[in-house]
């Protein structure tokens, strides 16, 4: 690895290097000091207040709770394009993906309120997504204390393949790949003690990273408290634009006129930060 500049990649060894490409998924904990997280708790609430047309309510009306869903906000908040340009995520997005580079893929807000029934299920990010290659990682930041029982849960190695059927969270529909196309999920959940699940309770500041591959889930929300999240996505120096002929999570509607498919993903969309 490179010598880091940025004082917070300082905190990516080698080690935790070694244990995200074997697991697919790390945390490293207190990554980002108070001042980071109340910068980014701002900016979520300001999110909340003025949602994007990409917002989504992911959970059902008769849910007790609500989850809260919005892509792609950092051109117009300024919270999150400091945190992104900032804070030096960048650098440790790309020494985690052994990257000479890293581009900010997209973001993402993540808002279980109390009670909240819906689980995210069990799913690989990358098929939603049109890019393709191996070097890429997303970080998962609460802004409030999250239980183990209430955090993200991976399956340790299934970054490496294959890709799977990505379905619709509620109703379970093929909106992506043709149905027979992919390799269908296992179900995890009827046989956790067969699979080398991960997961964590977390603090606020601390951060857990994870291929797009890596298969991962998670629970309603228990208790009274909240769990804000947010979620970035980053893109390493194989990674290339994979243009679909359906609408994919999140949408960029116009792309693939501007960028053949197979190319990097250079372009004012994706700044590269490293």
């Amino acid at each position: 690895m490179t010598q880091p500049s940025s004082p917070i990649a300082t905190r990516v060894t080698a080690e935790i290097v070694e244990a995200f490409a074997r697991d697919g998924a790390v945390v490293i904990r207190g990554l980002f000091n108070a001042d980071w997280i109340a910068e980014l708790t701002a900016g979520i609430e300001d999110n909340l207040a003025h949602p994007s047309p990409r917002a989504k309510v992911a959970s059902r009306p008769d849910d007790p709770g609500w989850f809260f869903e919005d892509f792609s906000n950092w051109q117009h908040n300024p919270a999150y394009r400091r945190f992104i340009f900032d804070s030096g995520v960048g650098e440790v997005a790309a020494r985690l993906m052994d990257s000479r580079e890293a581009r900010l893929y997209h973001d993402h807000l993540l808002v279980k309120e109390p009670g909240t029934r819906q689980r995210t299920p069990w799913h690989q990010d990358q098929p939603y997504y049109n890019v393709e290659g191996h070097q890429n990682v997303s970080m998962w930041l609460p802004v409030d204390p999250v239980s183990r029982a209430d955090s993200l849960e991976f399956v340790a190695g299934s970054h490496r393949g294959p890709w799977l059927m990505p379905r619709t969270f509620m109703d379970h529909q093929a909106k992506w790949f043709p149905e027979g196309s992919l390799e269908e999920l296992p179900d995890i959940e009827a046989r956790r003690d067969a699979y080398p699940i991960l997961g964590w309770a977390l603090e606020p500041g601390d951060a857990v990273f994870f291929n797009m591959l890596t298969l991962h889930a998670a629970a309603g929300v228990s208790g009274t408290h909240r769990r804000r999240a947010f979620s970035l996505r980053f893109l390493g120096d194989d990674m290339v634009h994979a243009p679909r002929s359906w609408t994919t999570s999140p949408p960029f509607p116009g792309l693939d006129q501007e960028l053949p498919a197979g190319v990097p993903m250079d372009h004012p969309l994706f700044p590269r930060l490293v």
